[in-house]
């Protein structure tokens, strides 16, 4: 009789590498939280991801790379709930913030949606920070500045990968602009309740 302790559970290699993938992409929403939030910002996010990916490489067992991967998301919640412990009075507000972003972010995918739909015929659609201002002013919200407007737009970025936030063209302001093929945007998931937190390939992200 086959002892529990020696049972060998025969998992696809593929099937393996996708619950892999799954844990990596929980992990970069969640940096994009820390991110967010200011708990680690630019250089030092960035270096401290570097590490993890360098350490995940050097590692060829699938399983402890998915073992490695959920030592590092321990990480970053104990970083995330240290910060939110020290500034109690502002934990509230961190988390406003974060949800205004979101919130905006899913307006301006929602209008693109809506606009895709209404001209059929459309090879391409863009969509300018000036324009989303508007857009945030018209459902009735606070006038929104500049920065949060950007901030919103690059959030969109980041939900839907097939969009890509840059510049307006010949515009000496560098106008935010986000921009995409209709025909990239036909698979779109559905963002009605959505609360992900993901990086896009050209991020910070983990790689493995």
């Amino acid at each position: 009789m086959l002892n529990k302790a020696d049972a060998i559970l025969e998992i696809p290699a593929s099937e393996l590498e996708m619950v892999l993938k799954e844990a990596v992409d929980f992990f970069n929403q969640t940096a994009a939280l820390v991110e967010e939030a200011g708990v680690l910002r630019g250089r030092e996010l960035a270096r401290w991801i570097a590490r993890a990916s360098a350490s995940l490489k050097a590692t060829g067992s699938p399983t402890e790379k998915l073992m490695l991967v959920f030592a590092y998301l321990r990480q970053l919640l104990a970083k995330l709930r240290d910060a939110l412990k020290s500034r109690p009075q502002e934990g509230g507000m961190v988390v406003q913030v974060v949800s205004k972003i979101q919130a905006r972010a899913l307006q301006i995918i929602e209008y693109l949606k809506v606009t895709i739909q209404e001209g059929p015929h459309r090879k391409e659609i863009a969509l300018d920070s000036q324009q989303a201002r508007i857009l945030f002013s018209g459902a009735g919200g606070e006038p929104v500045s500049r920065k949060e407007t950007i901030r919103a737009m690059k959030r969109a970025e980041v939900l839907w990968p097939a969009l890509r936030c840059g510049h307006r063209p010949n515009d000496g302001r560098q106008t935010a602009r986000l921009t995409a093929r209709v025909d990239d945007l036909q698979d779109s998931p559905d963002f009605a309740n959505c609360d992900l937190w993901q990086r896009s390939g050209r991020r910070i992200a983990l790689n493995f």
